[in-house]
Formats: structure tokens, C-alpha cells, sequence
């Protein structure tokens, strides 16, 4: 197991893209994935797979059947600089062939198994991994795990340790899409997304394993189109929840037939809407400061407000250099990480549409993380912070 760890590890924190080959991995990446990505078929050309590493991803999910749709999509993706999570048919008919076949291409990221398995199927999951790293050891197997609505919060619980202990991936991976319209052009977050976050954090420390996590970003039936917002709030709360590959669902749009599936960030046309930019720059964001996330471990996270969601902690007690920390009874969390050496206290605000006004005073030992990934003195600014819906703030000492 420790074997897969390291592997997945090393694997996930290579740069890639064509973006960070020029800044010769100077700065540690956060591997974001392009779930549903490039359909193919006449969508299937580098110019298409380089216009998605534009948009800051480093894996591309495309729903292969063919096998040879799918290994032309190994061949673009090595092309435009980036890793292709691989599926088609024939890997699940011969799985020691096709990994046989594939597991030195360069352009191989990893193979996905199946999605949003109930616990029935997990022998049959596990086993069905067994055989592809039999072959290859150095490539990891993905699936993608239910939220914790599907199934109750004990339930959830054995889930994933039934998932940890018979499917025994190197990673835990789940979706939860946080952010439901509630009329108009009002939304609501729903109450148990945290509860998720805290207990995929508590059940990927025990199994030893990272984590991965989504934000949403094609509306359907009852989502709304996304805004900067409401990106930024799943993406950086997965962040402070300590998430080591972020994953957007979807890149191109699936089709209206099923879940009227709208404004993805490319559409069915193959057009980009106003959240292909959307998307592109909330990457550039993150990426600037993935360093502080990168390989980090999470200490502890509390949340803030009048009430904090289901299955969280009340902050009660201050970080350590903190001489107060107010959030005026709005709602945000608080995450403390370490990471080389460095102990680094996270800021969000868990509103998708209300900004909040924090009081926030620290001693002469703590440093504030601007966004460009400069730092000065906290103590240098008043104790005034205005955070937008879903802003993040990073201070370190």
C-alpha cells in the first residue's frame, strides 16, 4: 500500500501542461481533472486538447468505448501536455491486455473503473484493479465514490471503509455538488456538504490515502450555471479540506437529454461559454498558491457563524499568532495545515452569495499569502478583511 502511495504521489505532482514545462516546475501543481471532456469523433484534435490545457487542466476524461478512440486520446493528450485518464470497452473484458498495451505511453494518467459503485460491487471493483496493477504499478486506478446524501451519514461512514478495505484504490475520489437554486436567482448550500468533506478527510487519514474532490460546472436539473462564486467556494473549502487533485464536472456538455445539462464550459457545438473563462482563471488562481496545498496535512477545521453545518466543529479556540478572529456571526471555515515546515491558517467564505466582513488581528510572527503568492506582514493591515462569496484567505507563520 505504501508502494501505491508513493507512486500516486510522485505521479500527481509532476507538472504537466505545456504552462508549467516553460516555468521548469519551479512551483509544485495541483492536478486539476476535465471530467466528461473531449467527446470523440470530430471534437478529437490537438487544437481542442491544447485549448483545454489553456484552461489550466492537466487531466483530460473523455468517455472513450472504442479502443481506438481511446488511444488516440492517449496520443493528444501527450501531445498538448497533459494525462489522459484512460477508459474504453476492452479494459474491463481484458484489463491485463490493455494495461499490457498502454501502461508506458507517456500520455497515461491513470485508468478509470466505474462510477458511483454501491457497496455490491466493490469485490468485483477490487478485483478488476488487482489485475491492472498486476501489470502496471505505476499508473493508479480511479473510480468515483456517491455523496454522503445517497446514502445517510453512518451508512456513508461504512461505505468507505468497505471501499478503503476490499476496492483499496490509492486514492478516495467522491462528487458532491453543494450548490442547489432555490428560485429565482437565489441558491442554498446544502447542509451536509461539509459533513462529506469531514468525513472523506477522516477516512482518507485513516486509510492512509489522498483525496479528491469536484466542483460543478455545467447546470442541470436542480444546479445552477455556476458563477465565480460558487467555484471558488467548492474548490477552495476542497482545498482547506486538504484535496490533492481537483475535478471539474463537466469540461464539454454531456447533451440536454437526461439531466438538461446547460452552459458547460464548452458546449455541444464545441463553443465556449462564460465558464470556460470562468474556470480558466479560478485555476490560474489556485495554481499560483498550490504549494501551500500540495502534499499538505490538515491539522484541524472549524467553522465559524451563527449555527455551522452538520457533522462540523464550532472554532473555539484561536490559531496559534491569532489575537482574533471574528467573522461577525457570518458563516466561513477555518482550516490550520502544515506543510514544509510551515504552519498555514485558511480562510473561507462558506457563502456562495454573501460577502462578510472578518475581524482579523495577528501578532508580529504571521505572515499573510496574497493572492499573487507574495507575502507581507499581517500586521502591516488593519483588522478589517472583506471577503467576497467563497474567498479564501492564507496566512502562515
Amino acid at each position: 500500500m505504501k508502494h501505491k502511495f508513493f507512486i500516486l504521489l510522485a505521479l500527481l505532482t509532476l507538472c504537466s501542461g505545456q504552462a508549467a514545462a516553460k516555468r521548469k516546475c519551479k512551483q509544485p501543481q495541483i492536478p486539476i481533472l476535465a471530467w466528461y471532456s473531449i467527446p470523440p469523433g470530430e471534437f478529437a484534435t490537438l487544437e481542442r486538447y491544447q485549448e483545454l490545457a489553456e484552461c489550466g487542466f492537466t487531466y483530460s476524461f473523455s468517455h472513450t468505448y472504442a479502443l481506438d478512440d481511446a488511444l488516440l486520446t492517449l496520443d493528444l493528450c501527450h501531445k498538448a501536455g497533459i494525462k489522459c485518464v484512460f477508459t474504453c470497452n476492452d479494459l474491463a473484458t481484458d484489463p491485463e491486455g490493455i494495461a499490457s498495451k498502454i501502461r508506458k505511453h507517456p500520455g497515461l494518467g491513470a485508468y478509470f473503473l466505474r462510477d458511483e459503485p454501491g457497496n455490491d460491487d466493490m469485490p468485483e471493483l477490487g478485483e478488476w484493479a488487482r489485475k491492472i496493477e498486476k501489470v502496471d504499478p505505476n499508473h493508479p486506478c480511479y473510480l468515483n465514490l456517491l455523496p454522503v446524501h445517497a446514502m445517510g451519514h453512518e451508512a456513508y461512514i461504512e461505505h468507505l471503509e468497505k471501499f478503503c478495505q476490499i476496492v483499496d484504490l490509492p486514492q478516495l475520489s467522491f462528487d458532491h455538488y453543494p450548490i442547489n437554486e432555490a428560485g429565482g436567482d437565489s441558491v442554498y448550500l446544502n447542509p451536509f456538504w461539509y459533513d462529506n468533506l469531514e468525513l472523506i478527510l477522516q477516512a482518507a487519514k485513516k486509510a492512509g490515502k489522498p483525496f479528491w474532490a469536484f466542483a460543478l460546472s455545467t447546470a442541470h436539473t436542480p444546479y445552477p450555471v455556476p458563477t465565480m462564486a460558487h467555484l471558488r467556494l467548492q474548490m477552495h473549502s476542497n482545498l482547506a479540506y486538504g484535496a490533492q487533485l481537483l475535478q471539474y464536472f463537466t469540461y464539454w456538455n454531456p447533451g440536454t437529454e437526461t439531466w438538461n445539462f446547460h452552459q458547460a464550459p464548452i458546449d455541444q457545438q464545441g463553443l465556449r461559454s462564460r465558464v470556460y473563462e470562468e474556470v480558466r482563471s479560478l485555476n490560474q488562481e489556485i495554481q499560483r498558491r498550490a504549494h501551500v496545498f500540495v502534499g499538505c496535512t490538515v491539522e484541524d477545521v472549524r467553522h465559524m457563524g451563527r449555527t455551522v453545518p452538520p457533522g462540523t466543529k464550532p472554532l473555539e479556540q484561536l490559531p496559534p499568532h491569532f489575537l482574533r478572529l471574528d467573522s461577525r456571526g457570518e458563516a466561513a471555515l477555518v482550516s490550520q495545515i502544515s506543510n514544509e515546515g510551515r504552519h498555514y491558517v485558511v480562510i473561507v467564505n462558506t457563502s456562495p452569495s454573501k460577502p462578510i466582513c472578518m475581524d482579523i488581528k495577528t501578532d508580529s510572527e504571521v505572515m499573510r499569502l496574497r493572492s499573487d503568492d507574495t507575502q507581507v506582514r499581517a500586521d502591516k493591515y488593519e483588522e478589517e478583511y472583506y471577503l467576497e462569496p467563497g474567498a479564501i484567505e492564507i496566512f502562515f507563520y
